[in-house]
């Protein structure tokens, strides 16, 4: 059947909040073009039912925005949003040992393969944010550690610790739809993973914690992410514009000592180690 592909530009902080909006609303995928630009240009696969001016209302109240964006409709046939949906979804490689990609690509024999198709949650390793956090992951891993995912979307950042030889992997999210998702991804890369609302994470601390959403809550959340870090532990946290970085390391320093780890396309990872 016949799809609509929506076309609309928000400001940088909020590209990330208004992609899952998009997602949660019912969007068949979503993607992100110049996330470092003062606005960012998001375009949404959606049924050509939809109303799009209160489906995007909806969608953009739910991101917290204060209007609704403007913007542009286009009708595009179904083997036509097939074709373009895998090929905006091609692998990745990540430092010298994971490979990230869809069902539908074999990956080299000699990476670790972590498998994530688009669906309804972030995170597929296309964004830089999350390359970032991956690639934190493959220097840090060495095997035997608990970590924890904070925010974890798809799961594809607790699958690739897993995959990389965490002992132990927990996952928690405050959308149901996100847990799902990321105990069905898990389960098709063989991985354990129960992933759960905040409230139902077990006690304990972990040596490495990951977080990949957004500026504002990661410094709501510094509390609670460092009483998860084991002393000594390791803490990375994504989502963050370059631009932001500062603001959100001077939350966690009364307990971690931060830095700037990396920075891609406008996106920066701060990385800290639990005193």
């Amino acid at each position: 059947m016949p799809w609509r592909a929506l076309t609309l530009q928000v400001e940088a902080g909020a590209a990330d909040a208004m992609s899952e909006a998009l997602l949660e609303a019912g969007a068949q995928s979503v993607s992100i073009d110049g996330p470092d630009r003062p606005n960012p240009t998001l375009c949404a696969l959606v049924d050509l039912q939809l109303d799009p001016d209160t489906w995007l209302r909806a969608a953009a109240r739910s991101a917290g925005l204060a209007a609704t964006p403007r913007y542009s409709t286009a009708e595009i046939a179904d083997e036509d949003w097939v074709r373009s949906t895998q090929a905006q979804f091609v692998p990745v490689e990540v430092g010298e040992r994971l490979w990230i990609g869809p069902s539908w690509r074999e990956p080299p024999a000699d990476r670790i393969a972590v498998r994530v198709d688009p669906g309804l949650a972030f995170g597929t390793g296309t964004h830089p944010t999350t390359q970032l956090v991956l690639g934190f992951l493959e220097r840090t891993i060495k095997g035997g550690e608990g970590v924890l995912d904070y925010g974890c979307g798809s799961g594809i950042l607790a699958i690739a610790a897993a995959k990389l030889g965490a002992a132990r992997v927990d996952g928690v999210d405050v959308d149901p739809q996100a847990l799902a998702t990321a105990g069905d991804n898990a389960r098709g890369n063989g991985v354990e993973l129960q992933p759960t609302l905040p409230p139902e994470l077990r006690p304990g601390v972990y040596e490495v914690v990951v977080s990949n959403i957004l500026a504002q809550p990661l410094i709501q959340l510094a509390p609670v992410l460092a009483a998860r870090t084991a002393p000594q532990g390791a803490l990375a946290l994504a989502g963050i514009l370059e631009s932001q970085a500062a603001e959100v390391a001077a939350a966690y320093v009364p307990w971690l000592d931060m830095r700037l780890d990396s920075v891609l396309d406008g996106w920066a990872l701060l990385a800290g180690r639990r005193r």
